[in-house]
């Protein structure tokens, strides 16, 4: 592998783990196969309704309930296992990831694995293929668990079966120019999510254009500096939980930062001393600029700046090199799962 000059896109590593959902809601023990394609039905559920409501009566309670049910197309995850100097892999509080696809399948009604099977299979895949982890400082290897209504359904309703996956891909930097700054544009005219929608679970179409500080395309949301203030919308719904967002927070209240979350107009952009997003694939990417109604809002990229200050920090908690002091984070990192290959 040439990994110096591994991008950031699909080589699928050599294994990954399935498991579908029995009749009674449980999943039954996954296993581990060659990376392939999946065969589905051409009237699966995630194909032709995204996901429908557990009761099909209440699907027609309103326009607005209808229409919510026939746009969402899926529920996905994404986490990293990272290679430390002896050669041992580190994942970075794959839990977090459980609790958060709990939620978001509980928000579209799709029954999901227990938090144990679902880290259980992350780690098996990450370890079937650790050959395709990059050394230190050269990539990640990007695992997605993915969980969908797989079973043929034709009329609004639960679909009679659920697959639960997990593949992965060795990756490099997210951005090939590594941490360069970014150049953002607000979208007016189409809204991502609004109250009472799934704007606050890792459904794909979260990944749209927004309106006013929210989510971005690849990252998870903007996050404004102030002298020793730290501003990042709340996550009230329409914005995602993310696991990296949290994790930042986490950080920049540890060194020392105010960090509020609130409504933030876009106004504000323009008295920024820095902005920065975060999300899984970037970890931490500074804002170089953002364009609001024809006009462009330029921040001066500092070599020690708050964004490099946090993202240093992270990427050590992530790499092993750095104490993760943190609720999760010893489960996270020191269990084995020694898989059945299949």
């Amino acid at each position: 592998m040439d990994w110096d000059n591994l991008g950031f896109g699909i080589m699928p590593a050599d294994y990954m783990y399935t498991t579908k959902c029995s009749k009674d809601g449980s999943f039954e023990q996954g296993r581990l196969s060659r990376y392939g394609n999946v065969e589905l039905s051409p009237s699966a559920g995630v194909l032709n309704y995204g996901q429908a409501s557990s009761n099909p009566a209440s699907a027609f309670d309103s326009i607005s309930k209808l229409k919510l049910l026939m746009i969402l197309k899926g529920l996905y995850e994404g986490t990293k296992a990272y290679r430390k100097e002896d050669g041992r892999l580190l994942l970075f509080r794959p839990d977090q990831n459980a609790i958060r696809m709990r939620m978001g399948a509980d928000r579209l009604c799709m029954p999901c694995p227990s938090i144990d099977q679902f880290v259980d299979a992350v780690k098996g895949v990450a370890l079937a293929n650790k050959r395709w982890v990059p050394p230190p400082g050269k990539g990640t290897l990007y695992i997605r668990p993915l969980l969908m209504g797989s079973g043929p359904v034709l009329g609004l309703a639960p679909a009679p079966e659920y697959t639960f996956l997990v593949y992965a891909s060795p990756v490099g930097n997210y951005f090939k120019e590594g941490l360069a700054p970014l150049s953002v544009y607000i979208e007016e005219e189409f809204h991502r999510a609004s109250r009472g929608g799934a704007g606050g679970v890792k459904s794909i179409t979260n990944y749209a254009p927004v309106r006013n500080v929210s989510n971005t395309t690849g990252c998870r949301l903007a996050k404004l500096c102030v002298g020793n203030v730290i501003s990042t919308p709340a996550a009230n719904g329409t914005i995602l939980q993310g696991v990296t967002r949290r994790s930042v927070i986490e950080i920049a209240r540890d060194h020392g930062y105010q960090v509020e979350e609130r409504a933030i107009p876009v106004e504000e952009l323009v008295d920024a001393d820095e902005v920065f997003c975060t999300g899984t694939a970037v970890g931490v990417a500074p804002v170089g600029s953002i364009t609001y109604q024809n006009r462009r809002v330029e921040y001066k990229i500092r070599a020690e700046s708050v964004t490099q200050e946090l993202y240093s920090t992270l990427e050590g908690i992530k790499m092993g090199l750095i104490e993760d002091k943190k609720a999760g984070s010893l489960r996270s990192n020191r269990a084995s799962f020694h898989p059945q290959m299949h």
